[in-house]
This record gives structure tokens, C-alpha cells and sequence, in this order.
């Protein structure tokens, strides 16, 4: 690999259900690079789960904690950080992620992530109709993923493939 993606960090963003987790790990496996799921960081720092941060402190008090803990973790390198969906709402976190890594943006249609979603009960932002509130949040962040480097649509793919669209753009 070339000096200059070699031990930057890959940052996956995206919708909740675009496979940033299950593509940020085979990306960790193909690079040698440590795998840190943005969510899991924050529920182990936190001592609780991501339901039980926005339960009883709400979405403000989580998406503060979730900028602390991207920051922490982007002082490193060498890692592919799959982030939170929401990861991306606060300007600033779109700053440093792009000034401290390779940024992909993982996107698909709102079927797939409907389909992909609807089998976990631990999203609050889903609750009650998941199909209305996936189509809400989709046209809510329909520019926030733009800055990233480039964007892959995993819409009817694999994540095998996925990963491998991925780098041979951070190859590059």
C-alpha cells in the first residue's frame, strides 16, 4: 500500500443498515487495521447501551458523548472506525473525520435498510413505524454524508464486494 493511505484510518459513515459494521470488520481483517465500532466505544465507555443513554439523558446528551468519544478515538490510526449513523450531524465531527482519515460513505435504498433494520430492537431513533422514520431520517441527512471521500452504494451487495470497492478506492 502507499505512504499515503498507509496507517490512516478508513471512517465508515452512513444510515443506520448501510453495513458499516459488518464491512468496517472485513476491512479491519483485509488491512491488518483495528476495528472500532463508534457505537460499541460509547456504550463501553458509557457502562450502558446506546437505548439506555437516550432513555434517560436523550438525543443531545448522546450525540455530545458520541463527538467525545470520535474524537478520542480519531487521536489514533491504522484503524477503520465504523461510525453511528447520526455521527454526522455535528459539523464539527465531519471536519475532523475528513481531516483524520479516509471517509466512505456507505449508502442504500430505503427498502434495503428498512429490511436491514427491522430485525434489531435496539434503535431508538426507529421506534414505532420503522419505514416512516427511516424515510424521515434519509431526506433529514440527504447532504450529510457528502463530504466523504467517495460513496459506495451496498444496495443488493455484498459485504465481501462492498469491502472490496472500498479499497481499491483507498488504494488509490
Amino acid at each position: 500500500m502507499e505512504n499515503s493511505v498507509q496507517n490512516r484510518n478508513l471512517i465508515l459513515i452512513g444510515m443506520m443498515g448501510t453495513g458499516k459494521s459488518t464491512v468496517g470488520t472485513l476491512l479491519a481483517a483485509k488491512l491488518g487495521y483495528r476495528m472500532v465500532d463508534l457505537d460499541a466505544e460509547l456504550e463501553r465507555r458509557e457502562g450502558r447501551t446506546i437505548p439506555d443513554i437516550f432513555a434517560n439523558e436523550g438525543e443531545a446528551y448522546f450525540r455530545d458523548a458520541e463527538t467525545a468519544v470520535l474524537h478520542k478515538v480519531l487521536e489514533d490510526s491504522g484503524q477503520v472506525i465504523a461510525t453511528g449513523g447520526g455521527a454526522v450531524l455535528k459539523e464539527g465531527n465531519c471536519r475532523a473525520m475528513f481531516h483524520n482519515g479516509y471517509v466512505v460513505a456507505l449508502s442504500a435504498r430505503a427498502e434495503s435498510i428498512v429490511e436491514r433494520v427491522s430485525l434489531s430492537a435496539d434503535r431508538p431513533l426507529l421506534a414505532g413505524d420503522v419505514e416512516g422514520r427511516v424515510r424521515k431520517i434519509m431526506e433529514e441527512r440527504k447532504d450529510a454524508y457528502s463530504f466523504a471521500h467517495v460513496t459506495i452504494d451496498t444496495t443488493g451487495v455484498d459485504a465481501g464486494e462492498v469491502a472490496e470497492l472500498i479499497l481499491a478506492h483507498y488504494r488509490v
